[in-house]
C-alpha cells in the first residue's frame, strides 16, 4: 500500500512505511501529519502526488514517486553492493524498494524490513563520493543466512538483535584488516592465551572493568579463530548450548559438576 502523506507547511510526499519515513526518519508524529489519500496503484499515486503538490503549492518533484522507486540502482562487485545514494537518504529509498532482490556471488538478497535495518546499521559512505554508499556481500551473506536458517526452523526472528549485530561488525572488521585472508588460527589462539591471562589478572585485582575489557577481547578472537576455521561462533555456541543443556548435575566447591553418564 502507497500513502500519500501531508506535513502541514513543509511537504506532500509517498511512502510505504509512514512511521519509519515520516516518524523515525524525518522526526514527524503522527499528529504532526495527514495522510490524504492512499492505494496499491503506484501510477495513480504518482501522479496524485504531483497533483497535489502544485495544488497546495509545494516544491515540486522533478521525478515522479514511482519513477524513482523504479530506477534504484545497486553496483555489485565480488566484494560490495553499491546503492547510488547517501547514507541519510538510503534508508527511505530502501523502504520503497521493499521485496527488491539482486544477485551477488554470495547468492541472491532481498529486501525486507529486517535486512534493510542491517543495511542501515551496516552500510558505510563511499570514500570516493560521498553520495554513495555500499555493504560488504559476504557480512551481509552471514545475516541473510543466519534470517532463513531461523525461518527454516519455524523459530521467531528476531528484530537484529545487537548480538548478532556485533558479531557481524566484529567479522566485517577483521575481514577488511585481512585477518582472514592471510591469518593463521594457531596465532589467535596463541592470542586467545594472552587474552585468557589479562583476564586472570583481572580477576585477582578484583578489577570490572579491566574483566569486561578481557572478556569482550577473547570474543573477539574466539570469533575470528571460528571463522579462520570455517564456522561461525553463533554456530559453536549453539552446538554448545545443545550439550550443555541435555546435562544434569550439582554445584561443588563452586564448580557445576555433571553427573556421570
Amino acid at each position: 500500500m502507497y500513502y500519500l502523506y501531508h506535513i502541514p507547511g513543509k511537504k506532500i510526499g509517498v511512502t510505504r512505511d509512514l512511521n519509519t519515513r515520516v516518524t523515525l526518519i524525518q522526526g514527524y508524529k503522527p499528529s504532526e501529519y495527514e495522510v490524504l489519500d492512499q492505494s496499491d496503484d503506484v501510477d495513480y499515486i504518482s501522479d496524485k502526488e504531483i497533483e497535489l503538490q502544485k495544488s497546495y503549492g509545494y516544491k515540486v518533484d522533478r521525478k515522479k514517486y514511482k519513477n524513482l522507486f523504479k530506477k534504484m540502482k545497486i553496483n555489485v562487485t565480488e566484494q560490495t553492493s553499491t546503492f547510488a545514494m547517501p547514507l541519510n537518504k538510503l534508508k527511505g529509498h530502501l523502504m520503497d524498494n521493499i521485496g527488491m532482490s539482486w544477485e551477488t556471488s554470495h547468492g541472491t538478497f532481498e529486501l525486507d524490513m529486517q535486512t534493510i535495518k542491517w543495511i542501515t546499521d551496516n552500510a558505510k559512505m563511499s570514500m570516493y563520493n560521498d553520495k554513495r554508499s555500499y555493504i560488504y556481500n559476504k557480512a551481509f551473506a552471514e545475516y541473510f543466512k543466519a534470517v532463513r536458517d531461523l525461518k527454516n526452523n519455524s523459530m521467531q526472528v528476531p528484530d537484529y538483535t545487537k548480538s548478532q549485530m556485533m558479531f557481524n561488525r566484529i567479522r566485517t572488521w577483521a575481514e577488511t584488516r585481512g585477518l582472514y585472508k592471510a591469518g593463521d588460527p594457531m596465532v589467535q589462539y596463541v592470542k586467545l592465551q594472552e587474552e585468557a591471562g589479562e583476564l586472570a589478572k583481572a580477576l585477582l585485582k578484583d578489577d570490572q572493568p579491566e574483566v569486561i575489557d578481557a572478556i569482550g577481547d577473547i570474543v573477539v578472537v574466539l570469533t575470528n579463530l571460528a571463522h579462520q576455521r570455517g564456522v561461525y561462533i553463533e554456530e559453536c555456541i549453539q552446538t554448545a548450548y545443545e550439550v550443555i543443556n541435555k546435562r544434569t548435575g550439582k554445584m561443588i566447591n563452586g564448580t557445576f559438576v555433571k553427573d556421570e553418564d
